[in-house]
C-alpha cells in the first residue's frame, strides 16, 4: 500500500466504503451543515472519557494536565479551522483503522440500500453515523494531528486527505496528548470561520458536554473593535445533563444530547430521565429512536447503553443492561453501586446490573405503554420500525411476558389492511359471546393469509382471527401460550372445534354427511397410503375442496419453512388431508366409480391443498399429470 517514505510517510488508499460515506458527506448533507461541529465535538468528549477511564489504573496519562477540554479556534486568513481535545489521543494504528477504516460488517450492504434510496440520503447515512467524516460536509481537506496518552512526544501522528481516493499519514512531534483537527474549509463552509457562529453552534449541540468547550475571543477596546490580544472563554455548560435537575433540563436539551449519544441524525420519540436512591442508586437516561438503525437485525449489532460509575465513563454498548429485544434502546446509565474497574466479565453475575437490568427493562415497557395508551399514531411509528425485535421479547424476557404480549401488533380479519395495528386487548375485547381462545393463522404474506381457505368457516361465524406473516411469528407463537388467560389456537391445526358455535340441527346434519361419505374417504385414504397421516372430513370450508392441517403437537408449515431457511435439517411433515363433502369437486370425485380417474381427483385436490398451505409441493409432476388427463378427458 505504501508509495512514499519520508519520516515514515506512507500514501494508503481509503476502503470503498469510506470513499461512499465521503461522497454522501460532500454531496448530500449541505443542508445540515453545521452538524459537522457537534460530530467533532462529541468524538472529543468521548475522547476525554476514555482518558479519564484508563486514568482509573494509571494516573500517569494525565501528565499533568487533568484539566480536560476542547477547544476551538479559526484563522479567516489561512482558512481555517482548529477542533483540539487533550483527551486520550491516537496511535499510529489506531489512526489508520478508525480514520481510514469503517470496522462495521453489512455496510456494503447498508451503502447498496444508500444508493437504492437516494432522495432519502440525509436520513438513512443518519442511521450510519457521520463521525469524523462529517469535517468533510465543509472542509476540502482536514489535517489530524494526534499523540496517545502516555506516549513520547515524538511518537505522534499526522493524517491528512482530500477526501478522496487516498490519505497520507507520518510521525511527527507533537508537545501535548489529544488530538488536533484542522479543517481546510470550503467556499460553503467560511461562514464558520466566525466567533458568533462557532458560539451559536456550540450552545445549541453541545452545551450539555460535560467538559468545558472553549473558544479563542480577541479582546476588544472601549470601542468594542478586536484587539491582537485574547483568552480562551468557555461556552458551554460543561455539567453532564443527566446530572441536572429535571425540571431545568428542556426537550431541546435532551434532543440534542440524544444525538450525541446515538450519533442520530432525528429527534427520538421518547426519553425518560429518572434518578432512584434506596437499594441501588442510580440515574437512568433512556431514549428510544424514531428510526431503527439500519444494522438492527444484524447478529453483530452493537447494543446496549453508555455506563458510567460516580460520572466516570466506562463503557460503551454495555449490553449487559438491556434484553435484547430492546437493543435498539439508547442512553446511559451512571451507578453508584459498582465499583471503578468494573469489567464486562464482572458485570455479567453482578447482582448489581441483573437489579439495574431489571429496572431499565421495565423502565421501557412502561414508556411504550404510556405511548401506546396516549399516542397511537406514535406508537404506529414505533412499531414499523422495531416491531420485528420486540416479537423476540416472549421468548427472551418471561418475567414480563405478558406486558410485552400486550405490546404486541398484528393484522387481523377485522381489519382490512396489511398494517399490523390490532393488539391483543382490542382482540380479546372483541371476542364473541362463548369465545375463550384467541385464533391466529401464520402465513408467508399477508395476502396469503388473507386469503386462506382456512379463514372460511370463521367468516361465515363471525369470529375475528389474528393474522401473522412476520418470518418471526410462528416461531414467536411456541413461546407465546395465551394472554390474559385466554389460549392461543392457530386455524391450521388438527384440533380446531367450533362446534361451539354450531346449533344442534346443523351439528346432526353433519354427523349423517359424514357417515355418508365414509366410503369416499377410506377410498381417498387406500389411494394416498402413507403420503397423509389421515384422510376427514370437513364442515370448516366453504368455496374451497380441501386442505391440508397438522396435528396439534407437530411441527407447523411455516416452522419447517424457518428452519429450513435457516439451513437445519427439518423432519417430514406429515399432513392430514380434509375434504368438504359439500363442494362440487369432490361430490364429482365421489360420483367416480373408475379407481384411475378417481385418483386423478385426489391428486389435483391434495395438490391445490399443499400449494395453498405451503406455496409448493413435493412432486410437482403427479398433480399437474392429473389435471392434464382430466382436462383431456373433458
Amino acid at each position: 500500500m505504501s508509495t512514499a517514505e519520508t519520516k515514515n510517510k506512507e500514501t494508503r488508499g481509503f476502503q470503498s466504503e469510506v470513499k461512499q460515506l465521503l461522497h454522501l458527506m460532500i454531496h448530500s448533507l449541505y443542508s445540515n451543515k453545521e452538524i459537522f461541529l457537534r460530530e467533532l465535538i462529541s468524538n472529543a468528549s468521548d475522547a476525554a472519557d476514555k482518558l479519564r477511564f484508563q486514568a482509573l489504573s494509571n494516573s500517569e496519562l494525565y501528565q499533568g494536565d487533568a484539566d480536560l477540554g476542547v477547544k476551538l479556534s479559526f484563522d479567516a486568513e489561512k482558512n481555517t479551522l482548529t477542533v483540539s481535545d487533550n483527551g486520550i489521543g491516537m496511535s499510529r494504528d489506531d489512526v489508520i483503522e478508525h480514520l481510514g477504516t469503517i470496522a462495521k460488517s453489512g455496510t456494503k450492504e447498508f451503502f447498496a440500500k444508500l444508493s437504492e434510496e437516494q432522495s432519502k440520503d440525509s436520513q438513512l447515512i443518519g442511521q450510519f453515523g457521520v463521525g469524523f467524516y462529517s469535517a468533510f460536509i465543509v472542509a476540502d481537506a482536514v489535517t489530524v494531528r494526534t499523540r496517545a496518552a502516555g506516549v513520547p512526544s515524538d511518537q505522534a501522528v499526522q493524517w491528512h486527505s482530500a477526501g478522496e481516493g487516498d490519505y497520507t499519514i507520518e510521525d511527527i512531534t507533537k508537545e501535548t496528548r489529544g488530538t488536533d483537527i484542522v479543517l481546510h474549509m470550503r467556499e460553503e463552509g467560511k461562514e464558520f470561520l466566525s466567533e458568533w457562529r462557532l458560539r451559536d453552534v456550540i450552545s445549541k449541540y453541545s452545551d450539555h458536554i460535560g467538559i468545558p468547550v472553549t473558544i479563542w475571543a480577541l479582546e476588544r477596546d472601549d470601542e468594542g473593535k478586536e484587539t491582537e490580544q485574547g483568552k480562551w472563554e468557555q461556552i458551554n455548560k460543561a455539567q453532564a445533563l443527566w446530572t441536572r435537575n429535571k425540571s431545568d433540563i428542556k426537550d431541546e436539551e435532551y434532543q440534542e444530547f440524544y444525538k450525541h449519544v446515538s450519533h442520530d441524525f432525528a429527534d427520538p420519540l421518547v426519553w425518560s430521565h429518572n434518578r432512584v436512591e434506596g437499594k441501588n442508586d442510580y440515574t437512568s437516561l433512556l431514549y428510544i429512536p424514531a428510526k431503527a438503525p439500519w444494522d438492527m437485525m444484524n447478529r453483530d449489532h452493537k447494543s446496549g447503553l453508555k455506563l458510567y460509575v460516580q460520572r466516570v465513563f466506562i463503557m460503551d454498548d454495555a449490553e449487559q443492561f438491556m434484553p435484547s429485544y430492546l437493543r435498539f434502546v439508547r442512553g446511559l446509565i451512571d451507578s453508584n453501586d459498582l465499583p471503578l474497574n468494573v469489567s464486562r466479565e464482572i458485570l455479567q453475575d453482578n447482582k448489581v446490573t441483573q437489579s439495574l437490568r431489571g429496572a431499565c427493562t421495565k423502565r421501557v415497557l412502561t414508556m411504550l405503554e404510556r405511548m401506546a395508551k396516549n399516542d397511537q399514531e406514535k406508537y404506529q411509528a414505533f412499531w414499523k420500525e422495531f416491531g420485528l425485535v420486540m416479537k423476540e421479547g416472549p421468548a427472551e424476557d418471561m418475567a414480563n411476558k405478558e406486558k410485552v404480549a400486550g405490546l404486541l401488533r398484528f393484522a387481523s380479519t377485522d381489519v382490512d389492511s396489511a398494517e399490523q395495528t390490532v393488539s391483543l386487548a382490542s382482540y380479546v375485547e372483541r371476542m364473541k359471546e362463548g369465545q375463550d381462545k384467541i385464533y391466529y393463522l401464520t402465513a408467508d404474506s399477508y395476502a396469503a393469509a388473507k386469503n386462506s381457505p382456512h379463514l372460511e368457516q370463521f367468516k361465515a361465524k363471525g369470529i375475528e382471527v389474528v393474522l401473522m406473516f412476520d418470518r418471526i411469528d410462528e416461531w414467536l407463537m411456541n413461546y407465546l401460550t395465551e394472554f390474559d388467560g385466554k389460549q392461543f389456537q392457530s386455524i391450521t391445526k388438527a384440533g380446531l372445534d367450533l362446534s361451539k358455535f354450531e346449533d344442534e340441527a346443523e351439528k346432526e346434519k353433519q354427523k349423517e354427511t359424514e357417515q355418508e361419505f365414509k366410503t369416499v374417504v377410506e377410498r381417498t385414504q387406500t389411494y394416498l397410503g402413507d403420503r397423509v397421516k389421515e384422510v376427514r372430513t370437513t364442515f370448516k370450508l366453504a368455496s374451497t375442496p380441501a386442505v391440508v392441517v397438522t396435528d396439534d403437537f407437530e411441527m407447523g408449515t411455516q416452522m419447517a419453512k424457518l428452519l429450513e431457511a435457516a439451513g437445519q435439517e427439518v423432519p417430514e411433515v406429515k399432513y392430514i388431508f380434509e375434504i368438504n363433502p359439500e363442494h362440487e369437486l369432490v361430490k364429482r370425485m365421489a360420483d367416480e366409480a373408475d379407481e384411475e380417474a378417481f385418483g386423478r381427483w385426489v391428486e389435483v385436490l391434495l395438490g391445490q391443498a399443499m400449494l395453498a398451505e405451503r406455496g409448493s409441493m413435493t412432486d410437482p409432476s403427479q398433480f399437474l399429470g392429473a389435471i392434464n388427463k382430466l382436462l383431456a378427458k373433458v
